[in-house]
């Protein structure tokens, strides 16, 4: 009953939903392409796929070695990818490029989901971390399709969102022929909101098995002597509206004591690249952007537009602050930095990834401010003591390393699940 009463309002809410989409579209056509897509229309597979469903640029990312895993094992069978955002559909289009078919979800309306399930024919759905939808899930699986969710989270304050509306998430919980839980406290709460205690199985984050091959760390090196070999850099990643100027005047504080530093600064969502360089200027500061092949020798500030390098820009930086977490977003994935051995600051909001900060800070790889003045302080110290620099650093990959291996028990689990 309510699941339709949500299938309703949401077919009344899809004429607005695509205005927004066209809206949107002004400074970003990306979001405007593949329209038809978003209401179920694929072209339709030759064969059947395997369904990996991540929502972003963040899920993609965590879904490569997974999707490579699965390639390994099942070399001929089709994998399809899908995204909600242009975003996260362009990153696996350049991960993987035609080897896996790669297109944008279904809007989660009845015949928008059942148009692509048609179309599409999925053997299974593997969908990355905590992006459920009723309709996705529920129609999926009524017709036999297994539907899996792993690398699965859940913050305190989205459980108390979902119990709030327990009538429609307890049934697509139950539906769910396994979860994946990154950690105890995740597991725990999935069944106090509705989730059969049979089906979820702690694993661990498939994050943890990040991957840094030999010709990514070649390609870091040969950025980083570009950079200026000699002279401090740091990055912020992952910086949404609201961070940039709190980064920014924590580095005109650190420039105060160390006027050789760098600063590498790289927005989140790539519609704000042009924004963001607008307020580098207005902070005074000297501007070199990537996207247009600038040198940064005489830069004070290095604007990373462009599209998925951010690995590849950690690896060019001695520290890293991770944004997302100075405002209420819930802070981003330290684990990449972590695994390049970089001591980690964060902000204090982090309930998206409470459990792996928790584990960074038990093993001294962490540090979290509480803004502005607190970031440049940190920064500050760790780039007047190099010794321990390092050592935070070894701290923070010692556990990455502790903690690899997951991935092997989550494509266990999954292919235990599929039906072949």
């Amino acid at each position: 009953m309510l699941r339709a009463l949500y299938s309703l309002l949401f077919r009344l809410a899809l004429p607005f939903v695509l205005l927004q989409l066209w809206w949107s579209g002004r400074d970003n056509p990306g979001l405007r392409s593949h329209w038809r897509q978003r209401l179920g229309y694929l072209q339709s597979a030759p064969r059947q796929v395997i369904w990996i469903h991540a929502v972003s640029v963040g899920e993609t990312i965590a879904a490569v070695p997974l999707v490579k895993a699965l390639l390994r094992a099942y070399p001929d069978q089709q994998i399809l990818m899908t995204a909600m955002t242009a975003t996260g559909a362009a990153r696996a289009r350049a991960l993987f490029g035609g080897r896996v078919q790669v297109a944008f979800s279904p809007y989660d309306t009845p015949g928008s989901v059942r148009r692509f399930l048609d179309r599409a024919r999925p053997l299974a759905l593997v969908i990355l971390e905590t992006e459920l939808w009723p309709n996705m899930v529920g129609l999926t699986r009524a017709r036999g399709i297994p539907v899996m969710l792993v690398n699965a989270r859940l913050s305190a304050r989205s459980a108390r969102g979902y119990r709030r509306i327990g009538g429609l998430v307890r049934p697509m919980l139950a539906s769910l022929d396994w979860i994946a839980a990154q950690a105890e406290e995740d597991a725990r709460r999935f069944v106090d909101i509705g989730a059969s205690a049979q089906t979820v199985t702690v694993t661990g984050s498939i994050k943890f098995d990040v991957e840094i091959d030999a010709g990514l760390r070649r390609q870091a090196a040969s950025l980083r002597q570009a950079l200026g070999d000699s002279r401090p850099v740091w990055i912020a990643a992952s910086t949404h509206d609201g961070e940039d100027s709190q980064i920014l005047a924590a580095h005109r504080a650190v420039l105060a004591h160390y006027p050789e530093t760098l600063l590498i600064l790289v927005p989140r969502h790539p519609e704000r690249f042009e924004q963001v360089a607008v307020e580098v200027a207005a902070a005074g500061l000297k501007l070199a952007r990537r996207a247009r092949g600038d040198s940064a020798r005489e830069a004070q500030v290095y604007l990373g537009d462009s599209m998925g390098e951010l690995l590849l820009l950690y690896g060019a930086a001695d520290l890293a602050f991770v944004a997302g977490s100075l405002i209420e977003r819930g802070g981003h994935n330290p684990l990449e930095p972590a695994a390049w051995a970089l001591p980690v600051i964060t902000g204090p909001h982090v309930f998206n990834f409470e459990v792996i900060y928790d584990a960074l800070q038990r093993g001294n790889g962490l540090f979290r401010v509480a803004d502005s003045a607190g970031l440049a302080d940190a920064v500050l110290a760790l780039l007047a003591d190099p010794v321990q620099r390092q050592l935070s650093g070894r701290n923070a990959l010692a556990i990455v390393e502790a903690k690899r291996g997951v991935l092997e028990n989550v494509l266990a689990g999954i292919v235990a699940r599929l039906p072949f």
